[in-house]
């Protein structure tokens, strides 16, 4: 009798919802093997029996032949007692025991679905819902685990008999695919108009949306992980209108185009970021402008990016996406769409079709919704290529809830992140879960939309948390949200710069048994010493951190009123150099005369005046001085605005190292450089001051010169290179260290980023730059993860440990 193997295979990883168990169920009967698979919350588990080498060649490539969507992470098999049986089944989904499995992120409608989509001989045909094992909803419709319908939000839609045939043939494309539906069977797409919103009667939902784009409306369109509000880009009447409703300044919109061809008279699109365009995840790419767009046929209005240098641009990525753009032969309309989340500035993303009818009421002329429910919201992610590279800006949809695989193992921890663009971190053992982006947390609303992702993360990860770890800034409403929810277990409070360049490392790999030159550059964090920091050089590991170096500190008077209003910085700046206020100076003459002398009467006694070496602010004061942006609607807008001022000059000059004594008199057109203040106590005992005095100075006497904006813009973008060089050879002559970190929200700024980047690299410098974790404040999460997790001491009951520090108490 010829001889028979049976062996038990556990499969994990990404494998639930992603076709896997059809997958196992063809290749085992597709070798004459018996047995059965399952979806458990451990991942999937299959026994198969059969002739030893038809057993060894299933288990050989189960992984390498993986379906598309499949990540898998490990296959662990063994011998079992042969049991005899005929036949190979998947079996129901078993629950129970710790969860071990990974959710599949949602994932852009497939080829194949398309294609059936626009065949009028098809039976879905034209249907809002179509999709199959290899695309459409996933993390955002689950409920629970194991990943099966009855899991899914699309429970509530029995399978019609043709559905359900398709789904239990495994010669089917929709194998075992949970959100089957067709349109006998399926959600139902409705659109609402009117005061108050009715159900249009008699038109099909689609068509009419579009009939009402293309009028100049504005329709709330109901998406995978939330609504967005949609108008005809180049209708510059609608645009103007959706920003004066959203009340969102001048913060660029991003586009959704139904083709690469519809934007590339508008953009440069290279192949690295045509492949992000029109791959599965189909993020928001942010893409530099062609010059004077505005002119050419095509164009968008003005006021879907005012003054930025970029258009962010996403194809479709769901079935109602492509339907809104039309299909080949559909009646003309609107080939570019503005798409920005359904919601107020600063409030989260809407998902719940009530809540839009309410919250959306002042914003939408109509409704494009239906009634598969929104499990869990997740926003656009936004991305762009920095020289050939991925870089991440904002994490979500396709890419949330994809682990990370962690450098060493962690105990259970929660990381709560910062207050603005807020997401959390969940980790445990080798693997660490970033939330989608959930926004800032100054809104009620938001802060409730947290503690719902962060329930739902902890049931389907199956992490429950032992310890937390938050911002150390005792202002900021997540770390009062850790502070609650750890109640009796420990709780890390964790530097804000510190947890920035922990994020960096934590994404290379690094195991944090040395220390990496940490350059830490954003607009504001909770500083050791109570002030606010933000232009930071520190040597650390997971475990501490030293301040090596930072930007000489400057009042911000006024706090957050400097931050909307540049030209008080760039004041502010200016008394710090000693140099005058003159009235001829851009950000002098944009000051109104009674809040000129206020504010000098408010430097002059420190009133409201917290100290800040941030690098954000610097780039804040430098637009305004150069008279290229002085007030700002959104963050962050007058660094945007330098930086596209400096990308119009060609080609960037070239900067002097930053030097230990500033030059009170520049000449015109001469180098921009920073002065190094080194402390009178011996070396590494205090920090290096970088003081921008010179550089300032450098900056005026261009504008008198007649000097163009774009040319001062591209000498300061230099200078700030020049002087991340400058402190990273000191690091390395003094500390023997040779990696440097380039983290923070300033490194979202790809010249700056490429210049640095350049310019270490030529001296010999190992450069860790972010890719798949922001390298904003939505990356501080995993950092300060990492943190946590290497502790030094473990704090008692009720306390929180102070990381370089002592316990203080909770």
């Amino acid at each position: 009798m010829e001889a028979v193997q049976r062996r038990r295979i556990v499969v994990r990883g990404v494998v639930q919802g992603v076709g896997f168990r059809p997958y196992v169920y063809v290749r085992a009967t597709g070798l004459g093997l018996t047995g059965h698979v399952t979806n458990t919350p451990e991942g999937v588990v299959a026994e198969v029996e059969g002739a030893p080498a038809a057993v060894t060649a299933f288990c050989e490539r189960l992984a390498a032949d993986a379906p598309p969507l499949a990540v898998v992470d490990t296959v662990d098999h063994h011998e079992v007692p042969v049991a005899g049986g005929t036949g190979f089944t998947i079996n129901a989904s078993r629950g129970g025991g710790p969860v071990r499995t990974l959710v599949s992120p949602d994932t852009a409608t497939c080829a194949d679905c398309l294609a059936e989509l626009a065949d009028p001989a098809d039976r879905r045909h034209r249907h809002p819902f179509i999709t199959c094992t290899h695309c459409g909803p996933r993390f955002t419709i689950v409920t629970g685990l194991p990943y099966d319908r009855d899991h899914t939000t699309m429970a509530r839609f029995p399978m019609c008999p043709d559905c359900a045939r398709e789904y239990a043939d495994p010669a089917d494309r929709r194998f075992h695919a949970q959100p089957v539906a067709c349109p006998a069977c399926g959600p139902r797409l409705r659109l609402l108009a009117g005061t108050p919103p009715r159900r249009t009667a008699g038109t099909d939902p689609v068509a009419g949306a579009r009939r009402l784009l293309a009028a100049g409306a504005i329709v709330a369109v109901k998406g995978l992980g939330g609504y967005h509000l949609a108008c005809d880009a180049q209708n510059p009447t609608a645009v103007a209108e959706l920003r004066r409703r959203k009340g969102r300044g001048d913060k660029p919109f991003a586009l959704m185009a139904r083709d690469p061809s519809d934007i590339e008279h508008l953009v440069r699109l290279d192949p690295a970021e045509r492949g992000l365009l029109t791959g599965p995840v189909r993020p928001v790419v942010l893409l530099r402008r062609r010059p004077a767009t505005g002119s050419v046929p095509g164009a968008v209005a003005d006021a879907v990016a005012p003054r930025c240098p970029d258009l962010g641009v996403m194809l479709p990525y769901t079935p109602v996406h492509h339907l809104l753009l039309g299909l080949p032969g559909d009646p003309p309309g609107p080939r570019l769409l503005v798409m920005t989340s359904g919601n107020l500035s600063g409030e989260p993303i809407v998902t719940d079709d009530a809540e839009a009818l309410d919250r959306l009421g002042g914003l939408a002329d109509a409704w494009l919704t239906h009634d598969r429910p929104i499990r869990v919201p997740c926003d656009d992610s936004v991305v762009r290529v920095c020289d050939g590279e991925l870089l991440t800006l904002r994490r979500a949809r396709g890419y949330a809830p994809l682990p990370l695989e962690l450098p060493l193992p962690v105990p259970a921890v929660l990381a709560a992140g910062g207050d603005l663009k807020n997401t959390f971190c969940l980790g445990e053992g080798r693997k660490a879960w970033l939330s989608a982006h959930i926004g800032d947390m100054d809104d009620l609303a938001t802060q409730r939309a947290f503690e719902r992702a962060a329930r739902q993360l902890e049931s389907i990860t199956g992490v429950r948390p032992a310890r937390f770890a938050a911002d150390r800034h005792p202002g900021y409403r997540s770390g009062a949200w850790a502070r609650r929810a750890a109640g009796s277990r420990a709780l890390t409070p964790v530097q804000h710069h510190h947890a920035h360049v922990a994020s960096a490392m934590a994404e290379h790999g690094l195991d944090g048994t040395g220390r990496v030159i940490g350059i830490a550059f954003d607009g504001t964090g909770y500083g050791d010493d109570g002030t606010v920091w933000g232009g930071e050089v520190l040597l650390a590991d997971y475990a501490g951190h030293h301040r090596f170096a930072h930007l000489a500190p400057v009042p911000l008077a006024g706090g957050d009123a400097a931050v909307r209003r540049p030209y008080r910085m760039a004041l502010s700046h200016l008394r710090a150099a000693g140099l005058p206020w003159a009235p001829d100076l851009p950000c002098t003459a944009a000051c109104p005369p009674e809040e000129l002398r206020v504010l000098e009467r408010q430097l002059e006694r420190g009133l409201h005046c917290t100290p800040t070496s941030s690098m954000g602010r610097l780039f804040d004061a430098v637009s305004s001085l150069a008279g290229v942006c002085h007030h700002a609607g959104y963050e962050a807008q007058a660094a945007i605005e330098l930086e596209s001022a400096a990308l119009a000059a060609h080609p960037v000059p070239a900067a002097p190292p930053a030097r230990p004594d500033p030059d009170p008199d520049p000449a015109p057109g001469s180098g921009y450089a920073f002065a190094l203040r080194h402390p009178q106590a011996p070396p590494g005992t205090a920090p290096v001051v970088a003081d921008p005095a010179p550089v300032l100075a450098a900056v005026i006497a261009d504008l008198r010169a007649g000097t163009p904006a774009a040319a001062i813009a591209a000498r300061f973008h230099t200078a700030v290179a020049a002087l991340v060089v400058g402190l990273a050879a000191l690091a390395r002559e003094r500390h023997g260290l040779d990696t440097v970190a380039l983290t923070g929200g300033v490194f979202a700024n790809t010249v700056l980023s490429s210049a640095c980047t350049r310019l270490l690299h030529e001296r010999g410098f190992t450069v860790l730059r972010h890719h798949r974790i922001p390298p904003n404040d939505g990356g501080l999460a995993l950092g300060q993860l990492m943190v946590a997790a290497c502790a030094p001491h473990h704090p008692h009951q009720g306390e929180v440990h102070v990381p370089g520090g002592t316990r203080q108490s909770a």
